[in-house]
């Protein structure tokens, strides 16, 4: 049989382009969407699930295995952008960034793991992103919750090895989606103090996703991690200067690295 794939947020963007991939390739993919009922082109079938609901993710992940009697790979892939001035977010719309970032991938892990643990076997592969890896200005929030499902991964990997689970991160850099759309940002306020560099900085964040890669880039690159059988922890993909900048990171001292960014960003 087949090897059987839940993708969390699998009806657009990068979830969908690995779908499809997985697909192509002969997997049994389930995609998961809030409201699956309004998407009607999907190549591989959705079901209902809600990141943000416990309920929902048992309930989808029952129905996967009653339909299936196994569960073999897992890419935690739904997630939101959030940006804004810090001072300037509030704190629900904060809140609401991890429930969705890293609350629900972790719920979803909860979900899947005693099945996997009863197969001695499966794979979990968790989107972060590039961010999660530095503090970006105006981006604070998505980088804290993409760097702490980072970190939770950490953790868990080494928590479930001997019972034969691995469990990886795959960080992406920009990529050409709908992300761009669909995340929070705080207004531009007029007189704020951050008004001016705010702006700047949102349009810059638009323009970097619209000229990002291609979706299918991830889809590869999640295939061959698959075809691993003994994935790393961390992963990156994207441009060469976007996965450089962690390299840079580590070595630069951290006020020349902070300068750089703030000279990246124009501040």
């Amino acid at each position: 049989m087949s090897k059987v794939v839940l993708i969390t947020g699998g009806s657009s963007g990068i979830g969908k382009s690995i779908g499809e991939f997985l697909h192509r390739k002969g997997y049994l993919v389930y995609g998961t969407s809030r409201n699956p009922e309004r998407i009607t082109n999907s190549v591989f079938p959705l079901i209902a699930l809600d990141v943000r609901d416990k309920v929902s993710i048992q309930k989808a992940v029952a129905e996967i295995i009653s339909k299936t009697g196994k569960l073999d790979i897992v890419i935690n892939n739904a997630g939101v952008g959030i940006t804004g001035p810090i001072e300037e977010i509030p704190t629900e719309e904060i809140k609401s960034n991890f429930e969705t970032n890293l609350f629900g991938p972790i719920e979803v892990m909860k979900a899947v793991l005693p099945q996997m643990r009863e197969q001695k076997s499966g794979l979990i592969i968790n989107i972060t992103s590039i961010a999660g890896y530095m503090g970006l200005p105006f981006r604070g929030i998505y980088s804290a919750s993409k760097g702490a499902l980072e970190l939770i991964t950490e953790t868990l990997r080494m928590e479930v090895k001997s019972f034969g689970i691995h469990i990886t991160n795959v960080a992406p850099g920009d990529f050409a989606t709908n992300i761009a759309a669909s995340r929070f940002h705080a207004p531009l306020i007029a007189g704020s103090a951050y008004e001016i560099p705010y702006g700047k900085t949102l349009k810059m964040m638009d323009e970097h996703v619209d000229s990002g890669s291609n979706p299918n880039e991830m889809a590869e690159a999640i295939y061959k991690i698959i075809q691993n059988p003994s994935p790393k922890i961390h992963y990156k993909v994207g441009l060469f200067m976007q996965k450089f900048s962690i390299v840079l990171k580590r070595i630069l001292p951290d006020k020349v690295y902070e300068k750089m960014l703030m000279n990246h960003y124009r501040l």
